[in-house]
């Protein structure tokens, strides 16, 4: 008996082309695709010649009988989430439910939109002098009853904040770091209609509110935002003997 099996693919940021080869490939031969609603750019899905169904508003049970029953029939069936499944992606839950069918689940990584977001501010998260360190959060919400963005502001570490954009002003308010530290909201990472957004913990909320961003939008605070007496790389920075 051949195993049933899904792959759960990650469809990077947004930008068609960040796909994973892999990830593409998998896509090229699916008969069945379930997505991750408007997180996915519809691009992606112009790799398979697959049925298409949308996820959002769909229960966990529903998207499992609906994988189930793909599966059972002998169709080949990919799971596209937005990102890197990884982060914030429930896969562990889903393939919980998955295992109760004989169902296993092959995950492929895929390019998070935490780096599109660098990448859009030119920038890097770990710099020498500056941030050695990069905290990936979130606040707290229905699935969330406490964070720890107030506890990691005081780390002087580079923070990115995933799925907070609605709640950048109560965000603002907790975070314990100096007012003028350089904050920036990237809006569609990767995206055709991409939007970068600069100012600093004082005044980011209010210049958010104006551009009227209110979701798809990631917080980086830091001064890896507005980089200035950084430390050369010493691995650039010196010639390096031969490797033993």
């Amino acid at each position: 008996m051949s195993e049933k099996k899904i792959y759960i693919v990650g469809a990077g940021p947004g930008d068609e082309k960040l796909i994973t080869v892999k990830g593409k490939e998998l896509l090229e031969q699916a008969d069945l695709v379930i997505y991750a609603g408007s997180l996915v750019n519809p691009k992606v899905l112009e790799y398979t010649k697959g049925e298409c169904i949308d996820s959002y508003g769909l229960t966990l049970d529903e998207t499992t009988q609906l994988t189930v029953d793909a599966v059972n029939a002998g169709k080949f069936v990919v799971r596209l989430h937005s990102g890197d499944p990884a982060l914030y992606g429930s896969i562990v839950e889903q393939t919980e439910e998955l295992k109760k069918f004989g169902i296993t689940a092959e995950r492929v990584p895929g390019v998070s939109s935490v780096f599109a977001v660098a990448a859009a501010l030119e920038t890097q998260f770990t710099l020498n002098n500056v941030s050695d360190s990069l905290i990936i959060t979130r606040p707290a919400g229905t699935t969330l009853e406490q964070d720890q963005i107030p506890e990691f502001s005081e780390m002087g570490c580079t923070m990115a904040i995933f799925l907070g954009t609605q709640k950048i002003e109560e965000i603002m308010e907790k975070v314990r770091c100096p007012r003028d530290t350089p904050v920036a909201v990237v809006f569609h990472a990767s995206w055709p209609n991409q939007e970068v957004i600069r100012g600093t913990v004082d005044d980011i909320a209010q210049k958010v509110k104006e551009a009227g961003i209110k979701r798809s939008a990631m917080i980086i605070i830091g001064d890896v935002v507005d980089p200035k007496n950084y430390a050369k790389s010493y691995l650039y920075g010196v010639k390096q003997g031969p490797l033993d």
